[in-house]
């Protein structure tokens, strides 16, 4: 390998990544037209077209996926080589990258990190929230928070948060004009905000369990949504029903201001866990797993 190819390798992956010359420049303290000359030079060594660039967009070719591929697993372990370079300096140090979904973020991240960013300042956290579920590798995610039940067999999983449940609730002024459900069935006559799972997972399912009997139901009601803000507002303003975690909603249930309703169908579920795909994890990452880490002692 040539010198600088190493480089120039690792800068055409973080272009594909983001596809986008600017960005990955940004990102690579690097000039737009620096960037897109080593890429030009890259493509003429190799002999192969691995980006196609229009006015507007940049995206790798066929060949260029192809090299991504194999690129992505090993700048990874690269990136692991050197950040384990941290045990002989004794500090722990460099950045970590994390998936996970708004729940988890606001039950698990919210409240622990910045006390852990105060107490490690030579580790950066970069925290990606979205409901879709992600490769870790090929996203260039060290780690992911998610429910334990949505974690692959595969991965290495450390509890991070208790059993949680999911709820129904509506205010007393819903309930006022409306009966209370005695089963899931009896919510085909209410009004329920439901939530939409972006990249192809459809509506979310309100999921109940009774007597051995397993249900994943669909209700019907005015208001789909993909914002968890969104459609609680609409439950605590009275418009509609919710389906949510029984954390957030807990002080508002206890004072009256929210009714539960089918609390007989409403199980606990395994709670948050962190996830990664090797034991052989950066001394970053081991210290964030140590403080995330949840004990029921």
């Amino acid at each position: 390998m040539r010198r600088g190819d190493l480089d120039d390798l690792a800068a055409f992956a973080a272009v594909a990544r983001v596809r986008s010359f600017t960005r990955a420049a940004a990102e690579l303290g690097l000039s737009p037209s620096a960037l897109s000359h080593a890429m030009r030079s890259l493509e003429q060594r190799l002999g192969v077209r691995l980006l196609a660039r229009t006015t507007r967009s940049v995206a790798p070719t066929a060949a260029g996926e192809r090299l991504l591929r194999s690129l992505d697993p090993a700048l990874a372990e690269l990136a692991r080589g050197l950040s384990a370079l941290a045990d002989w300096r004794g500090v722990p140090s460099g950045a970590i990258r994390l998936t996970t979904f708004g729940s988890a973020a606001r039950m698990v991240l919210a409240p622990s990190l910045p006390g852990f960013l105060r107490a490690h300042p030579e580790i950066s956290v970069e925290v990606i929230v979205e409901d879709r579920l992600v490769d870790l590798v090929a996203g260039g995610f060290d780690a992911g928070i998610r429910f334990g039940e949505t974690v692959d067999r595969d991965m290495v999983a450390v509890p991070v948060g208790p059993a949680l449940r999911t709820v129904v609730v509506g205010t007393p002024a819903y309930f006022a004009t409306r009966p209370i459900p005695a089963s899931p069935a009896d919510l085909e006559a209410h009004n329920c905000v439901n939530y939409r799972l972006l990249g192809g997972g459809g509506l979310l399912p309100w999921e109940f369990e009774h007597e051995g009997r397993d249900i994943r139901f669909r209700p019907g009601g005015q208001l789909i949504v993909n914002d968890e803000v969104l459609a609680a507002a609409t439950v605590r303003a009275g418009a509609g029903l919710g389906y949510m975690l029984e954390h957030d909603v807990a002080e508002e249930i206890a004072d009256g201001r929210l009714i539960q309703v089918l609390d007989d169908w409403s199980p606990p579920f395994p709670g948050c866990y962190l996830y990664y795909p090797s034991r052989q994890v950066t001394p970053a990452l081991r210290v964030l797993i140590d403080a995330l880490r949840w004990s029921a002692a």
